[in-house]
This record gives structure tokens, sequence and C-alpha cells, in this order.
């Protein structure tokens, strides 16, 4: 009785996917799978610096009928510019090293950067590959630093978003506005590839270094980013340490009536690179950096104050226990002063200001488990796609906590504190940290974003990034009457944090 079962369920599968195969064919349209035709969509040329971004082919495709296959398009690969200059093969993708490979999650733009860098870190998989198999004589470390100018790593990118209907859906966000989370990757992605650009020795005997996102500091939107006008992102090299690399990244409207270069700035960007050897991964020396115009020369007096303030600072905390008591009696009167609220709300909930809400009702989280199509070049996770994820998270909680669509400032800081690893569990949590309502015109919402590596197996769980966001309200829903609480923490520990970044708000202001 079971074989007659099992051979009458086998009939009828077949029976029900050949009527499924005729009603296909019947339908006559086919699925194929196709090659992108034409040149590659995404160009970067070396030689100008610059480079126009589209998602379309070379030529137009002919009309599609009825009887015409489906094509699904793969845009890996192409001939786009490298940094060293020179084309890059288009089909020298498909004899790259798997774990060469970034991920198939990022946007056109991140992997046209990233494919125009490819050769120098094919030179670092060659010496790695070199080492393993006991070679005595490795490709050896840049035995003379260069002296470069800002110019030397100057790259732009625009986006022809009033031309090109896909690339302008792929960026659009829900109210016709460019999404901010996705224009991060982007920005991370070209801010890796000036960073390269500088610290490239023209020479392809040496080994490249290993260089990594450390912080993002003070990323302010000027003005909201429409994405039916052509975009342009441009940044160069504005200052260096012995292994830091400070870069600086302008995103502008581009109208296509005016001269492009006195379009108002829309968004500006400051990253710090760090410069890791590649072999040892300790800390390796970079190109210097000689900037040439008056502006140039001014972002290099302020980024080289801002590196002395950090560095005091720094100073100043080994000396704390010098005057340890004076500060600890300081900073309690601060926490009792933040404190005093929350334990109203605990200890008499009924007699709490109606006008406040306590920060751990704020509180958002997700989860997720990191997939390789969202690593970079390096094999690990887009340090792009984090702040991705993080910024979306950071929107929902202030969206929220407002009640109303939230509009986003800045954002203040980011630290890239571990690397994340293909295969992670990686949890997202935020909360509102704290509100300034002193402009009642502009009122602030301060949304904290912390990033854990948790490992169940070993019940443990680390803190990779920690994100900070501002956002406000428009003006209109200010006007029907909308009010922002005050945040207010009832433990010791969120009382803290609110005092360390409210510090380091005068820090990095």
């Amino acid at each position: 009785m079971a074989a007659t079962r099992s051979t009458a369920t086998a009939a009828l599968a077949l029976s029900r996917t050949l009527a499924r195969r005729r009603a296909a064919a019947s339908r006559r349209i086919p699925l194929e799978l196709s090659a992108p035709r034409g040149t590659n969509p995404f160009p970067l040329f070396p030689t100008s610096q610059s480079a126009a971004f589209s998602s379309t082919t070379t030529g137009d495709p002919p009309p599609q009928t009825m009887d015409s296959p489906i094509k699904v398009v793969s845009h890996i690969g192409g001939s786009g510019g490298g940094v060293e200059g020179g084309a890059i093969d288009a089909g020298r993708s498909a004899r790259k090293p798997l774990s060469l490979w970034p991920g198939m999650y990022h946007s056109p733009v991140t992997n046209a950067l990233w494919e125009a860098r490819s050769s120098i870190f094919e030179r670092m998989i060659d010496a790695g590959a070199k080492t393993a198999a006991g070679e005595e004589n490795p490709q050896p470390p840049q035995s003379e630093l260069l002296t470069k100018t800002p110019a030397g790593s100057r790259t732009s990118i625009v986006y022809k978003f009033a031309t090109d209907d896909i690339l302008r859906e792929q960026y659009r966000d829900p109210w016709n506005e460019v999404r901010i989370g996705k224009l991060l990757e982007d920005l991370d992605a070209l801010a890796g590839t000036i960073a390269v650009k500088h610290c490239s020795d023209e020479d392809g005997t040496t080994r490249p270094l290993l260089l990594v996102t450390a912080s993002v500091d003070k990323m302010e939107l000027k003005k909201p980013i429409c994405v039916d006008t052509d975009l342009k992102i441009a940044g160069a090299v504005t200052y260096v340490g012995r292994s830091s690399i400070d870069i600086q990244i302008e995103v502008t409207q581009v109208d296509q009536d005016s001269d492009m270069q006195s379009d108002p700035i829309a968004l500006t960007a400051n990253f710090t690179f760090v410069a890791r050897d590649s072999m040892t991964g300790k800390s390796a020396p970079v190109n210097r950096l000689s900037p040439e115009t008056d502006k140039e020369k001014q972002l290099f007096a302020e980024r080289e104050a801002r590196d002395k303030l950090r560095k005091r600072k720094r100073e100043e905390q080994k000396g704390v226990f010098e005057n340890g008591i004076n500060k600890l009696h300081a900073e309690a009167e601060r926490l009792n002063g933040l404190l005093a609220e929350g334990r109203v709300f605990s200890d008499l909930p009924a007699l709490a200001d109606r006008d406040s809400i306590l920060l751990k009702d704020t509180r958002l989280e997700n989860s997720l488990i990191c997939q390789p199509q969202q690593r970079n070049l390096h094999g690990r996770i887009f340090g792009g796609f984090l702040m991705h994820r993080a910024f979306e998270l950071a929107f929902s909680t202030a969206y929220a906590f407002v009640g109303q669509r939230p509009c986003f400032l800045e954002v203040d800081h980011v630290d890239f504190l571990k690397p994340v690893d293909v295969g992670d569990f990686l949890r997202f949590k935020s909360c509102v940290l704290y509100t300034q309502l002193d402009n009642a015109e502009q009122p602030l919402v301060n949304v904290e974003v912390v990033a854990h590596v948790t490992r169940p197996e070993l019940r443990k769980s680390e803190v990779s990034n920690t994100f900070h966001f501002t956002f406000t309200v428009c003006s209109d829903a200010l006007k029907n009457g909308l009010k922002i609480r005050h945040v207010v923490p009832s433990t010791e520990e969120e009382a803290r944090r609110i005092l360390e970044r409210m510090d380091a708000e005068g820090l990095f202001d």
C-alpha cells in the first residue's frame, strides 16, 4: 500500500510539473541568464580622477517584445580603470581567487570603486601566497616614504540621477530623496579608494598596506539631497599622521544649468583610516602630505590642531589619578543631577514628569547573521554596510520616539573598534541617548547605536562599533503642536554614557 501511494504521489507531481511547463511554454517567455552587453556601465577614469556612474550600457538595447527572453543581467566585472592606471581587463574578474571577490550586496558605485583598486589587493594576496609557500624573499614593504599632494588623491564621482531611471530607483527613499544609508556605503568606499591612492608607491614589487576605517567624524547634512537631480561626491586627503590618514568628502547637487564647482554643498564627511602592514598587522607609516592651495593648507591646519587636541585629552586622562578625588566628586554631582528624575520614575511613577521618558523605553534592536555577500575586499564585513544598517535602525528609533518622520542632520561620530567577520552573529542596539530642546525651532534627538558581535557558543559578546546620529523634525510638525520629550537615565551606566557623549561633543565640534 505504501509503495502504491508513493508511486501515485510521484505520478501526480510529474503531472503537475509537466502542466506547469506547458503553461510556461504557452506564454512564450523563457528565462535566460546573460552577461551585460557592451562596456562596463560603471567606468572609473583615473587619469581625470573623476567618474560618472550610470546603470545603462553602451548603446540602447532593442525594445523587448513578448517573444523576447527576460534577461537577468549580472553587474559583476567590467572594464573599469585601475587606481594605478591602465584599464582593468573585463575578463579578469573570472580569474580572481574567490577570497578576493567582495560581496554581491553592494551598490554599483561601491563595486566600481573596489574594482578600480583590485590590482593592489591582488598584489596583497600574491604576497600572502608567497609567504605561505615558504619563499625566502616575499614582497618587501615600501622602503622610502613619498611626499604627495591632496590633488594626487582627489577623486570625484557623478551620479546621473536625472537621466538614469534605474540608478535613480536604486537610491530613492519613500520621500523622493536619496537614501542616506546607501550613500554612506559609497562614501566609505570612496574614502577607502582615496586612502589607497595616497598610500600607493606606484611600485609593483612592494607589498601594499592594509587600510581600515578607524572612525567617521562629523558627517553633516546641510540640505536635503534630491534623487531627481545629478549628484556629485568628491574628496581628498586633508591630513596624515604617522600611520593615520584624514579624508574629507563633499557631496553637492549637480545643476546641469550651472557650473558644478559653484553648487552648494549638501553634505560633508570626515573619515580617518589607519595603515597596517599587510603581513605583520602592525602599524605602518604612510606617505607624507604637502598641501598646495590655501584651502588645502587651512584644512591641514584644522585637522592638525584637532589631532593635537585629541592627544592632549589622552594625556589628561592618563593623569586622572593626580586629581582623582576632585574629578570623581564633580562627576558624581553630574551623575546625581541626571539620575534625579529617573529615580522619580522608579520610586514615584505617578508623579513623574509627563514631558520626560526613560531612556530604556526608547530602545530598539535587530539582529543578523553576517553573510558573504556583505564582505569587502579584505574578506571582512564592509564598514559601509555596518553604517547603513546602523543608520536605518537609528532612523527607526527616532521615528518611533518623535511620532513623525525625523529629519537626518548628522553622523556625530562612528568608531570601528573590532572587525566583523562573515558568519558573525551581529546585534544592533539603539536608544535615544538624550535630547536638546534649547532651540524650539530645531529640537535635536541624539540616537546611539551599538553593534555587538555575539558568540553564543562561547557565551561572549563584544562591542564592535558605536554610532551616534542626530535627527530633528520638520517645522510644520512643530507648528502643529508636536513636543519632543526629555530623555532621562534610570541607571548609573546610562547616565555615564550620556555624560561621555556630551563631553565628546565638546571635543568633536
